[in-house]
């Protein structure tokens, strides 16, 4: 047996702490001209309910489509749940947006905005894409509900590439299962499950297909992706293929890929061209030379924002969802993932993936220099994926890599790469800003250091107090 088919046994559930199902369906979906409808068809043929989770639902005329969707089947008595990030979302759909579908009979849900008695649990991002309908069909990927997705024929801007799954079979119910547990993270009510629920639909463990799937639904802290991603790249025999849209990876994790390429896997990474968080791009780019010199092959898109990510290896296994190769994804957020165990499916992966390379660049080590060369790509190209949105769990995935950068700036430990040049500059000006304020508005400074001491101090001794009152007799659970 080749040594990825054997991921399909208990050791590679305990690995990616995921349940493996067969007798599965998948399509293949690409870009959101082609998903959007799929899912709209999907909440308009609802009859008992839709669960809809993801980081973004933007306030623009892709929002409303799938607003008026879900009106719509809550009108006609379709239990309908939306669960959304608050950062994912805070300047991309106004409350009065929410509010509509609140009026209109469908539950909706936040995943964890702030709260004072945990300044720091904001870190914690719900990243996953996910619809589920009727117990019968379930949807996830890379995709969040924008017009980026659908693009700006107007302007000739494409939309941005990303990929996604359908899905009929027993791996519905463990999707609908994910989407339940954030969605009791997301409120201290859970209520009543939608009616009829998956058992009494008994459509949940009826065969549609062929394929062996298992659902990865990350949480955080339990990084079974990262463990299964290394192992994959560990085993890998032939190929491995990888598209990610925020590329900020381990140490660990680019040995790991590097140990392939030189023990001959044909290991190759898409990644953006022009992101659209440009400090998490010139991270990616830091990690170029050691990919590059071990063999393995990167290409960069050519047009507006790469969001997909998906993996292919030998052949015989996929990885399509919402995790990106960063901490962020690994270690903080709610993700999604599916794993496919499947040849057919597999051929269609890498299909897709030589299509995207004909519109890539690949980069290649410099001759003669210490730098990467790359032919410079046209300007419409590099058009539509410049405008820079703060999202927290970008922040946090590129922390990582920056500190590392910084540090290795000042302590000499390792050469730096011109690629990195970017982060050192970021990092002087930022600390030449912050001793700048200290010299000319000491107070502010002492105002920040305060505010940052004692907000997380008087939500520790806030939870002190209840736990001492649970303590005393007749108080305790």
């Amino acid at each position: 047996m080749d040594p990825l088919e054997a991921l399909a046994s208990q050791s590679f559930c305990r690995v990616a702490e995921a349940r493996q199902s067969d007798g599965n369906a998948i399509r293949l979906l690409r870009d959101g001209p082609e998903t959007f409808p799929v899912w709209l068809e999907a909440i308009a043929r609802a009859q008992h309910f839709v669960a809809l989770e993801n980081f973004i639902l933007q306030e623009d005329a892709t929002g409303e489509l799938f607003v008026k969707a879900l009106t719509a089947a809550a009108a006609r008595g379709v239990a309908c749940r939306v669960l959304y990030d608050w950062l994912g979302c805070l300047t991309r759909s106004s409350a009065k947006f929410w509010r509509r579908l609140s009026d209109a009979g469908v539950e909706v849900r936040r995943y964890n905005p702030p709260h004072f008695s945990n300044p720091l649990h904001w870190i914690s991002r719900d990243h996953r894409k996910v619809l589920c309908v009727d117990g019968d069909v379930a949807f996830t990927g890379g995709l969040c509900i924008g017009q980026d997705w659908m693009g700006h024929p107007e302007r000739n801007i494409p939309p941005w590439r990303d990929t996604a799954v359908e899905i009929h079979g027993p791996a519905v119910a463990d999707i609908q299962a994910a989407f339940e547990d954030s969605w009791r993270a997301a409120g201290p009510n859970p209520g009543p499950a939608p009616e009829p629920t998956l058992a009494a639909q008994g459509r949940v463990d009826a065969p549609a297909g062929g394929v062996d799937i298992s659902v990865i639904a990350g949480r955080p802290d339990i990084m079974g992706l990262y463990r299964l991603e290394q192992l994959v790249a560990e085993i890998a025999q032939h190929s491995l293929w990888l598209t990610d849209g925020y590329f900020v990876a381990t140490t660990a994790y680019v040995r790991a890929l590097a140990g392939a390429a030189r023990a001959r896997v044909d290991v190759r990474l898409l990644v953006p061209g022009s992101s659209d968080w440009p400090i998490v791009g010139a991270l990616s780019k830091s990690a170029y030379r050691p990919l590059l010199e071990a063999g393995v092959r990167v290409f960069e898109w050519n047009g507006p924002m790469l969001h997909a990510k998906t993996g292919v290896a030998d052949g015989c296994w996929s990885r399509i969802g919402s995790s990106n190769s960063n901490l962020a994804s690994w270690v903080t957020n709610r993700e999604l993932d599916v794993t496919i165990k499947n040849h057919g499916l597999a051929q269609q992966m890498m299909a897709m993936f030589e299509s995207d390379m004909e519109n890539a660049t690949e980069v290649v080590l410099a001759r003669g220099r210490s730098g990467l060369a790359r032919p410079t790509r046209p300007k419409q190209m590099r058009q539509g994926a410049q405008s820079s949105r703060r999202r927290g769990h970008r922040l946090f995935s590129g922390a990582i890599g920056i500190g590392s950068t910084l540090t290795a700036s000042l302590t000499h430990r390792r050469v730096l790469q011109p690629a990195e040049s970017l982060v050192v500059l970021a990092g002087a000006a930022a600390l030449l800003s912050l001793g700048g304020i200290a010299l000319l508005l000491p107070r502010l400074i002492a105002w920040v250091i305060a505010i940052a001491a004692i907000w997380p101090g008087l939500a520790l001794l806030f939870r002190g107090f209840k736990l001492w009152r649970a303590s005393k007799p007749g108080r305790a659970a």
